[in-house]
């Protein structure tokens, strides 16, 4: 049986997608599989994932020894940086821990690339993961020529980032970590993707017909061949197929079987995303006047930073009355749900009741949603989350997004009322909800026995086999 090892970056946005296509492995292709776990800092969420999830016995789980973070991360930090120092420091055994298992090839996300140091001397193929959509992965293997050629800002540029082959993306959804290349959350992203020209080849989590110009663009422009880019699989869409319930969940559930079919708008803006306290108020007075029935995940607001929730996520017990506004809960309670910090989004999202998603627009919730048929309104917080739903509205045409007013710091609550009333009853909801359908069924297709997915990872495998 082939033997490979997969080792994720901190972070259920990391972790997820990797763990689920370790699990593929194992029961579609007859691989076993070890997954190495950084645990610094690791969230209640991570725990709650590991101890809850359904783990085959070809599947082992390994906890890396937490090392000495003394002094080594501070508060002034950010986001990405805390992680690939994390990353970093954690993978100081790795190279005692890959000489025990011998696996015939690693698997790693984007950031864990000081990997490939360690398995260039003991002679292990190394594999990238890309967890985000093919459209980063082009802008990231751009990066580094771009970062060559461009003096000053990327933000101050006269026009949009022209990536070879691909639509242009517009500087203001260019991602957090490019935003200023004065700080170390630049100088580490451009580390980590200069480096990925150096695996065995890059693991795609999307499919054809959800990314078919930056797919075509990957595959046929000459200037990613110029550059040595590896040989490309998309192996999507993989998302978490099971998930347990816990006795509040089960009563979300059984409110849902109550509600009428594709009546109810779920709101969840993701694991690590918080809103400022202005813009809950508004997005929460925006849902009652708009009078649908929806599911509000609700956090705790912070107006410090949109990915405030990142590092705790799943551990936030908090009680909702205390930071919504004023009466909302009341006059909204007949037609709606409101929940603490957490929900079962898969099982929530496969409902029949589900009608439409609000969400962050991270790539894995992007996924879940279309994999069961549910459009959305397009919500971004951080990171390439801005990218991903102009990618949604204007390409794939499964989103609507909210326009804040020009000068606004947030989006008004008219809007949101005019933006969830248009999804949930108009034209323009039928028609995105048609064209999530449509990627419902070609995501089922393409990833059964014989599917260009499936295929893909049949070709990975093999790779793995033929090693000596």
């Amino acid at each position: 049986m082939c033997h490979v090892a997969f080792l994720s970056s901190p972070g259920m946005g990391h972790i997820i997608p990797l763990f689920q296509f370790a699990k593929h492995l194992v029961h579609h292709h007859g691989v076993r599989v070890s997954f190495l776990v950084i645990t610094v800092e690791a969230s209640a969420a991570q725990y709650q994932f590991f101890h809850s999830a359904i783990i085959p016995p070809e599947l082992q789980v390994i906890n890396i020894p937490q090392p000495d973070m003394a002094g080594i991360i501070t508060n002034d930090m950010l986001l990405l940086t805390q992680l690939c120092v994390i990353t970093q420091e954690s993978l100081k055994p790795l190279k005692f821990i890959l000489a025990e298992l011998n696996p015939k090839a690693l698997v790693i996300d984007i950031f864990a690339t000081q990997a490939i140091d360690v398995c260039e001397e003991l002679s292990i193929p190394v594999y990238s993961f890309f967890t985000a959509s093919a459209t980063l992965l082009t802008f990231s293997l751009y990066l580094p020529t771009l970062d060559s050629q461009t003096e000053g800002e990327f933000v101050d540029l006269p026009g949009p980032v022209e990536v070879p082959g691909c639509p242009p993306i517009r500087t203001e959804d260019l991602l957090d970590q490019v935003r200023n290349r004065k700080n170390e959350e630049y100088r580490w992203y451009l580390f980590h993707v200069s480096r990925m020209s150096l695996v065995a080849g890059i693991l795609a989590n999307t499919w054809q017909d959800l990314e078919r110009d930056a797919l075509k663009a990957l595959k046929e422009n000459p200037f990613f061949g110029e550059i040595s880019t590896p040989p490309l699989y998309p192996i999507g869409p993989l998302i978490k197929d099971d998930e347990f319930l816990t006795d509040n969940d089960a009563e979300i559930i059984s409110w849902l079987d109550n509600q009428p079919s594709n009546s109810v708008l779920f709101i969840s803006l993701g694991s690590g995303g918080t809103l400022s306290s202005k813009q809950l108020t508004e997005l929460a007075w925006g849902l009652e006047m708009s009078q649908q029935r929806f599911i509000l995940v609700a956090r705790k607001p912070t107006d410090a930073s949109a990915s405030g929730a990142f590092f705790s996520a799943g551990s936030d017990e908090n009680d909702p009355s205390a930071y919504l506004p004023d009466g909302f809960i009341q006059k909204t309670q007949e037609f709606a749900l409101v929940i603490s910090s957490w929900a079962p989004q898969v099982t929530v999202l496969r409902h029949e009741s589900t009608g439409a998603f609000m969400s962050h627009c991270g790539w894995n919730s992007t996924l879940e949603s279309l994999v069961h048929g549910v459009p959305m309104i397009a919500w971004p917080l951080y990171a390439e989350q801005r990218m991903n739903a102009t990618l949604l509205a204007e390409e794939v045409g499964v989103a609507v997004k909210p326009v804040a007013v020009p000068g606004d710091e947030v989006i008004r609550r008219e809007e949101v009322e005019r933006v969830v009333r248009a999804v949930m009853e108009g034209e323009q909801g039928k028609a995105i909800r048609g064209r999530a359908r449509e990627l419902k069924e070609s995501a089922r297709k393409i990833s059964e026995k014989g599917g260009l997915s499936y295929n893909s990872t049949c070709h990975v495998v093999e790779h793995w086999n033929s090693q000596g």
